[in-house]
């Protein structure tokens, strides 16, 4: 048997909280290609720590859980649609949609929306402008600007819904359209007070993939969740499978390399 290194032998459980467990290609929190470099930007998503993988299997997922689930969905989802024009923004964005008082710094931080159809928002109920990971709740809001609306999806009824409608009013000034705003009744609901992240995620992708992406130009696009089932467990699941493919691969590249160090997490880039 091939001798094993000492790092690759260490498992989420070894590491510290901050530790970094994966690097996944390392770019600012932005929704396209364009990415903004702006001083705004304090939060940025580097990589996995052991403490996302122990909140992705336990507990409220984090803010790069989330990130990095939308950075997944660009890079494996999106490039398979290249007429796509949907931008799937950072918690960190929203955060600073939500919190800054200059609307024109706020419009050159975030990307180019001129050509965008629809944009999606991880919502969180941080009212801590001093912190980009608080607050106890996520939910998700899907933005048709082809057709001005704001779709609201909240796991636990209405928890957001003030959240939510700030986030839509100010992404309203910012991209100059005007937004109506719908709560959606017929959002699934969750069964415990931790999963809120889970149902973000998996509607996020099924809206992405079901809804948007696969849906064929003449038809009208339903955006109901009604009869919609959430397996919060299995999200988990595949989404820790997800990470810990990436990690091995990223592993693999390591020990391959002869300009690699042991000390850096396993990257994909």
């Amino acid at each position: 048997m091939a001798p094993t290194t000492r790092s690759s032998r260490l498992t989420e459980k070894q590491l510290s909280p901050a530790s970094p467990y994966l690097s996944y290609y390392d770019i600012l929190c932005t929704g396209n290609s364009s990415e903004p470099h702006s001083s705004m930007i304090a939060y940025i998503f580097r990589s996995v720590t052991a403490d996302d993988i122990r909140s992705l299997k336990h507990d409220w997922l984090t803010d790069n859980n989330i990130a990095f689930w939308e950075e997944w969905l660009e890079r494996e989802v999106l490039p398979k649609y290249p007429q796509a024009r949907i931008v799937l923004l950072r918690p960190s964005m929203t955060f600073l949609l939500m919190q800054s008082m200059d609307f024109k710094s706020i419009g050159s931080a975030l990307p180019d929306f001129s050509k965008i159809t629809h944009i999606f928002l991880p919502v969180n109920d941080s009212r801590d402008r001093e912190r980009a990971d608080g607050g106890s709740h996520w939910s998700l809001l899907l933005v048709s600007v082809i057709d001005r609306v704001a779709f609201h999806y909240d796991s636990l009824g209405g928890a957001n819904f003030y959240e939510a409608q700030k986030c839509a009013d100010r992404l309203s000034k910012v991209i100059g359209v005007p937004l109506r705003f719908h709560q959606m009744e017929d959002c699934p609901q969750q069964e415990n007070s931790s999963d809120c992240g889970v149902f973000v995620c998996i509607l996020m992708r099924h809206l992405l993939i079901k809804r948007l992406l696969n849906a064929n130009a003449n038809e009208k696009v339903s955006m109901s969740m009604a009869n919609k089932m959430i397996d919060s467990y299995g999200g988990r699941k595949e989404m820790l499978k997800i990470i810990e493919s990436l990690r091995k691969e990223g592993e693999r590249r390591r020990s391959a390399s002869p300009f690699a160090s042991s000390r850096t997490p396993p990257r994909i880039e």
